[in-house]
């Protein structure tokens, strides 16, 4: 496994942006554009996932950064949620719906990966997880 320099390395983030572009583009349409509530959410939720995984790549410790992790998870399952509410209040086909869910689900999975992956590890020193990130 290549080592990762930069969190644009890190397949969550990858995958997490792949879902976010998506989901910006679902929300784009009517009727959901005009939702501006749910709209707002699941959009938020969607950047979260992004934004925290990015930001606990660059914590001083692993399990800073696995908390971080897991708050990126629980942004993922909102998005899921908030998938329902869209599905079941009209915006969004079966289809849609099925796609979306499974990019979170994927998401989710690498995420939990990544974390499993750091508890695994014996924690570095600040020095050199510094470096690493550098």
């Amino acid at each position: 496994m290549p080592l990762i320099k930069k969190f644009e390395d890190i397949r969550a983030w990858q995958e997490a942006r792949i879902l976010n572009k998506s989901i910006y583009s679902l929300t784009q349409n009517e009727p959901f554009a005009k939702d501006w509530g749910l709209r707002q959410q699941i959009q938020r939720a969607s950047v979260s996932i992004m934004t925290n995984i990015a930001e606990g790549f660059d914590c001083e410790s692993r399990k800073e950064f696995a908390r971080f992790l897991t708050i990126a998870r629980r942004s993922a399952v909102e998005v899921q949620s908030l998938l329902y509410t869209a599905l079941d209040v009209g915006y969004i086909s079966q289809d849609s719906f099925e796609m979306h869910y499974a990019q979170a689900r994927k998401t989710i999975s690498l995420i939990g990966a990544l974390r499993h992956s750091l508890r695994q590890r014996p924690e570095r020193a600040p020095q050199e997880h510094k470096n690493i990130n550098t």
